[in-house]
């Protein structure tokens, strides 16, 4: 019979995604950079093609990447409300760390792309819930420059890279709040012959 490790489950019963409005400073150190990544990359990979990577921005350069960025929103979203046009302004600097996980999925002999991308969408999941264990409150985004080509490239992708997200990591400012989630019944059938 197996043994469950109840430390382990509610961890996973009380992670909530809690919104970059919310978040602070402190930001993670370096060792628990290190930490989080590690716990990142232990995840599904067919064929151990470790087909993700980590772009950090943090400290100074965040400002210079929201500087960098906003000249195009503006030029893609010419009517958009003061307001959004404010959080495109601060997207990087409003938080302490945002990790963006690039898939790097590629044609391969016998590992489909498809299970390339949900590796990279698990490294993801692990992320945010290695921040969650560590105390820090985590959002997993994406936006207008997860897919706009030049963005893209400011943010550090390479051709024929793209972002499966950008996990936003700081200090909880605010309590949780939780969702509805999907009724059992609702999401969940049994196969029968």
């Amino acid at each position: 019979m197996p043994i469950p490790n109840e430390g382990a489950l509610a961890l996973l019963d009380t992670r909530r995604t809690i919104p970059t409005f919310q978040m602070g400073e402190p930001g993670p150190s370096d060792a628990e950079i290190a930490r989080l990544i590690a716990i990142a990359t232990r995840v599904p990979d067919h064929g151990k093609l470790a087909p993700w990577r980590f772009v950090l921005y943090r400290g100074d350069a965040r400002a210079a990447l929201d500087a960098k960025l906003l000249p195009l929103w503006d030029a893609r979203f010419p009517e958009a409300p003061a307001p959004k046009r404010q959080a495109e302004a601060t997207r990087f600097s409003a938080v302490p760390l945002t990790i963006g996980v690039i898939s790097t999925a590629a044609e391969h002999v016998k590992i489909p792309v498809w299970e390339q991308e949900l590796s990279a969408g698990a490294a993801i999941m692990n992320l945010m819930l290695a921040a969650h264990a560590l105390g820090y409150a985590a959002q997993w985004l994406t936006g207008w420059c997860c897919y706009d080509a030049e963005a893209v490239a400011i943010l550090g992708a390479k051709s024929g890279e793209r972002f499966a997200g950008l996990v936003a990591i700081g200090t909880p400012t605010a309590a949780p709040v939780d969702r509805p989630r999907p009724v059992y019944a609702d999401v969940v059938t049994e196969w029968s012959a």
